[in-house]
Formats: structure tokens, sequence, C-alpha cells
């Protein structure tokens, strides 16, 4: 198995300390704290460890603090409920002390119902497109020194947009976008990794989305952006080493606060997933003073 993909399942699976208590470490991917999409797949991974024969059908996370990518995270799960058919799992995620994220996963035991979906958006296949880091590496000049390995590094997913990128670009475009998504080699037969994998790579693109109509990127350093809240819904069984589309729109942006939301369709246009994240989406001048941080988001 590829390399980086086989260190990033290692990541999710996590140690036992205690019946209801793990451990996690974390991976420095250039972004100045730890990513969110590795606390959440981790405190995810922790929930499962502790389901027999249910599946997750949802997640709801809050981002309480910037996590510590030098320090190990402890996530300790709260048996909620375990119900005829469901069970609730509520997880903290600690650093140092202090709760960096709050989870609450729902799972199902599986059952048919009825079944109806949205359409999948009318875009090329992902057959030609190039990947994101190929498409940064011709644009270094474009990309501060900071953000370079962030956006260049070789990662453990695939990610092919459908439209046009440019890292310098002011215009002023349409709050969505669409990207292929896929795990760059094939996985194992187990439901739990791929589930864990989608929360993992759910939290890239997103949140930017809500900046689109305003001409901006965290790239060209005039905006700070940090998610606050994620949520996501499984909705069909799926791999994530095949392709699936990641089709994404921002409805609303106010107050500082970006809001995006997110379907997942396989290659033949099935839905799988859904997600939604509100987060910070504060526009500076990167020639003067940076504003002061949220507290939230401090160590």
């Amino acid at each position: 198995m590829h390399a980086v993909l086989e260190d990033l399942i290692t990541l999710l699976k996590l140690e036992r300390i205690e019946e209801n208590i793990f451990r996690g470490d974390s991976r420095d991917i250039g972004s100045p704290q730890v990513f969110g999409g590795q606390v959440l797949g981790q405190a995810l991974s922790a929930a499962q460890h502790t389901v027999e024969g249910r599946v997750a059908h949802s997640l709801h996370a809050y981002f309480l603090r910037r996590g510590d990518i030098k320090a190990p995270i402890i996530y300790d799960v709260d048996r909620a409920r375990d119900g005829g058919s469901f069970s609730n799992r509520r997880v903290v995620a600690i650093q140092h002390g202090r709760p960096i994220l709050n989870l609450a996963a729902s799972f199902q035991n599986p059952e048919d119902g009825l079944s109806h979906q949205a359409e999948m958006p009318d875009v090329p296949s992902p057959d030609g497109l190039k990947d994101l880091t190929e498409v940064a590496s011709g644009a270094l000049q474009n990309i501060p020194m900071k953000l370079r390995r962030f956006m260049t590094d070789k990662r453990p997913f695939e990610f092919r947009p459908v439209d046009p990128v440019s890292f310098d670009s002011r215009d002023k475009l349409a709050p969505q976008k669409h990207v292929w998504i896929r795990a760059v080699d094939r996985l194992p037969e187990e439901r739990a990794l791929h589930q864990n994998l989608l929360a993992y790579v759910s939290d890239f693109e997103l949140l930017a989305t809500s900046t689109l109509p305003h001409g901006l990127s965290f790239t060209r350093g005039n905006v700070i952006m940090a998610s606050l809240d994620h949520a996501l819904w499984f909705h069909r069984d799926f791999r994530i080493d095949d392709w699936l589309l990641y089709s994404m729109d921002s409805p609303n942006a106010s107050g500082a606060r970006g809001f995006a939301r997110g379907e997942l369709f396989t290659r033949d246009g099935v839905l799988v997933a859904s997600t939604s994240q509100e987060g910070l989406v504060r526009v500076v001048d990167p020639g003067r003073r940076k504003p002061r941080s949220d507290p939230r988001h401090q160590k």
C-alpha cells in the first residue's frame, strides 16, 4: 500500500488506554495546527471502537481549540445510549488537559426503508483532470512560501478539481465547486475504515467555498479561516478508494462566518454522504497587523 495512505490508516486506528479512552498521534501536513479532518476521523474511530454490529450514520462536531501537532490527543468516549436500533456516543478530544473537540455520533442497525436522493451534478468525469498538487506545482510563484508544502506534498488522497484553479485570481465566482476525490491506493473491505477516511477528507475544500463570491483566497494571505463545526451524514455504503464527486456550495456568509454544505456522489450518481460546516472567515490585509485571533482557536 502507498506509504502515505498506510500511515493515515495507522493514525486513525488509535491506541486503547482504558475501556473508553483512546490515544492518537498527529501528522504535520503543512497547516499551522492539527488538521481538523484528522481529529474528526480519530474521534469517529474512537466511537466506533465502543459499538458492535451497528453502522455510523451521522456525526456532529464542534472545534474548540487549535490542536498541537507535537502532542498526543486523548479521546474520551461516553457510551450515552444503546437502544433497540440506535446507539449514540459522545467523544471529547483532549490535549494539555483541555478539550479541543466535542463530537456526537449516532449508529444504527442496518435496515431497509424508503429511498430517494438528489441528482448528481452534470460535470466532467475525473479522467483527464489534473490533480490539485500538479496544478499547484505549476503555480508555486503565486503561493506563499509557508503554504507551498501544504499545497504540494504527497497526500493519501487524489484531488481533481472540475473547475479551473487559480491561486492568484481575484475574480468573484459563484459559491460552488466540484472536486473528485479518491484514496491513492486500494483499501481493505472494512466499512468503518472507509467512513473514517471520508470524515478525514470531508474537511478539505469545504469552508473555502464561502470565499469564492468575494475574490479571496487563503493562498494570498488575505483571509483567515478556521472550522467551527462540522456535520456528516452517511446515507449509503461506498468505497473511498473509488472516485467520489464532492459537490460543494455556500448559501451564506455573514458575521465573519461562512457556511458551506456538500454532497458526495459515486461515479454512477449514487449519493453516499452529505456534509455541512460553518467556520470563521475573517478578511485581513496581509500588509498590515493581523487581527487578534479568536480565543477558541488558541492552544
